[in-house]
């Protein structure tokens, strides 16, 4: 195949040169002029789409890709398309029972969503500048669940064991860094957070870290969304540089639309795991705040922040957030509330009698959610239309504000192990850090991270526009949900995240077509808090009625 054109060159490279592969092997990927694709892109219709880079200046893939170079130079063809059929666009449930049938091992799991992320990601053509790091671990972490399946194979086991996961670069992984995106960042080294703890507990391999919008989308004013200066411009596979991968989560969303692991996790404070999901077909749930722990991640706002589960189907979802769920001592706002998600998505369901809030100025102005709205009916569900009154979210700009302002340096001071090599502990260092070289850094600009510093709310008066916000977007859906005795309401994208965010209400998107363009599209689901167990249900059912999701082309 051309992609493993300059791929299997290496192999033979390092095969008929042994004295010379050490030397050989560190450079396995050559960056590349990026001024055609620009200029390309120049006089797009979305403006955020003009780029004025794609590759990043910072980041040598070859750091990355080396380590397990050797490793992965040795699958063949022949065994990648052996594996395929047992895991591309699988669930975990089915990958489990193949391993455990003897159809691959965890091993060959992790081998061959290596061999997929060098064969698309070394190519300069199909990159969707998506990996940051990978762990150089994996392999042997891998054997070692292997070893422990072969030595008792009837032991019960987290569905996520053995599982390789991606995650958001702003979530702490102890031997890797934690950037956030961001070059003030990149030699951040830190312990693992605590969802990531609670996910190796369950036996979850961390496969590595992706890229995102740079400090979660909150540094530029108007700019690309999934642009960050350690990883450069994510692309989406379903139009590279012509659809919007989604932010911030964006390198979550990618990568799993294009089949590179298992689940992802993203982050969310508003919108940033309901949109990349959508923009990438894939099924993403913002939980309630509090469900997951925040502590080990780099901050926007405590009062708003979440990590969230990014799959390919509703099922992952549910075994990625059973996986994720426990109290932590050590974030205020954590919960010992948990159901038993994946049990909810396992049961047998439909959308007979089922009730939804559909927006009617959605139905007027949007054909696939109008034509889905029609499906749901016909399922057997009852979709009551309505029109919310109009809801200005004054102030929530300043809570990012405020709380950015003294989160991110509690952050530092809290995880940051190497201090010494991080030089900013401020939102002012950062800034200054910044203007440094403002070209490599921030050849967007840094309108947020300034607006931060200018902000003057008081603490006094975040507390009371905070639950000014909360009253109102709980009432903005409340309204609806309590008068027609409604199962969720029914959204796109992250069209109504701001309110939902506002409201701490969760909210799932799950794929729903495509438009004409090829651009993909989803519904969301809103309910009230703790209520995930029924979203994943109601997803489910939409999910299994209407199968909408379809890999992106050129990853297949």
């Amino acid at each position: 195949m051309k992609n493993l054109a300059v791929l299997f060159l290496l192999v033979l490279v390092f095969s008929c040169k042994e004295k010379s592969s050490v030397k050989e092997a560190q450079v396995i990927w050559h960056p590349y002029n990026d001024s055609l694709e620009i200029v390309a892109n120049a006089n797009h219709e979305n403006t955020r789409m003009q780029y004025k880079l794609v590759q990043s200046k910072v980041l040598d893939k070859n750091d990355v890709f080396v380590p397990l170079y050797n490793e992965v130079s040795k699958i063949s063809e022949l065994d990648y398309e052996k594996w395929k059929p047992f895991v591309l666009e699988q669930d975990i449930l089915t990958i489990q029972a193949n391993i455990k049938d003897g159809n691959l091992s965890y091993e060959n799991l992790v081998l061959f969503y290596l061999y997929r992320i060098y064969k698309y990601e070394l190519n300069n053509e199909t990159t969707l500048n998506t990996i940051l790091a990978l762990n150089k671990a994996i392999l042997d972490q891998a054997r070692k669940c292997d070893e422990a399946l072969a030595e008792n194979p009837d032991e019960s086991r987290h569905p996520i064991y053995g599982m390789p996961i991606l995650l958001k670069d702003n979530i702490d992984t102890y031997g890797m860094k934690t950037t956030a995106g961001a070059i003030a960042f990149m030699d951040n080294e830190t312990d693992d957070a605590f969802i990531v703890e609670r996910l190796k507990k369950n036996g979850a391999l961390i496969l590595g870290k992706v890229n995102l919008s740079e400090w979660a989308y909150f540094l530029c004013e108007g700019c690309p969304v999934g642009y960050s200066a350690v990883g450069g411009q994510t692309l989406n596979p379903y139009g590279r540089k012509i659809f919007e991968t989604g932010g911030s989560s964006a390198g979550s969303g990618t990568s799993i639309a294009a089949n590179y692991a298992v689940a992802a996790v993203g982050t969310e404070t508003s919108g940033s795991i309901l949109s990349p999901s959508s923009q990438n077909s894939v099924v993403g749930l913002k939980p309630t705040i509090g469900l997951l722990s925040r502590s080990g991640i780099v901050p926007i706002s405590s009062t708003l922040d979440t990590p969230g589960p990014m799959t390919k189907n509703t099922i992952d979802n549910a075994i990625l957030l059973s996986a994720m769920t426990g109290k932590d001592l050590s974030d205020i706002k954590s919960v010992d509330t948990f159901k038993n998600y994946i049990e909810a998505v396992s049961l047998p369901t439909s959308l007979q009698g089922k009730r939804f809030g559909a927006f009617k100025d959605l139905i007027e102005s949007d054909t696939i959610y109008a034509a889905t709205i029609l499906h749901l009916q016909t399922l057997g569900a009852t979709v009551v239309l309505f029109s919310p009154k109009q809801l200005e979210l004054t102030g929530f700009l300043s809570i990012l504000n405020i709380d950015m302002k003294n989160d991110l340096p509690n952050y530092i001071e809290q995880n940051v192990k190497n201090k010494n090599l991080v030089e900013v502990t401020s939102i002012e260092d950062v800034i200054a850090f910044n203007k440094k070289d403002s070209l490599t850094r921030i050849p967007y600009g840094q309108a947020l991270f300034e607006g931060i510093v200018a902000d003057t709310t008081s603490l006094a008066s975040l507390k009371l526009i905070i639950a000014d916000l909360e009253q109102k977007s709980r009432a903005y859906f409340d309204d609806v949900l309590e008068r027609d005795n409604l199962d969720a309401i029914l959204s796109i994208n992250n069209y109504h995240s701001g309110y939902s965010a506002a409201a701490k209400y969760p909210a799932l998107t799950v794929p729903m077509g495509y438009r004409a363009t090829g651009e993909p599209v989803s519904l969301t689901f809103i309910a009230k808090q703790f209520e995930e167990d029924k979203l994943l249900q109601l997803g489910a059912a939409f999910e299994n009625a209407t199968k909408f999701r379809k890999m992106p082309k050129g990853y297949n």
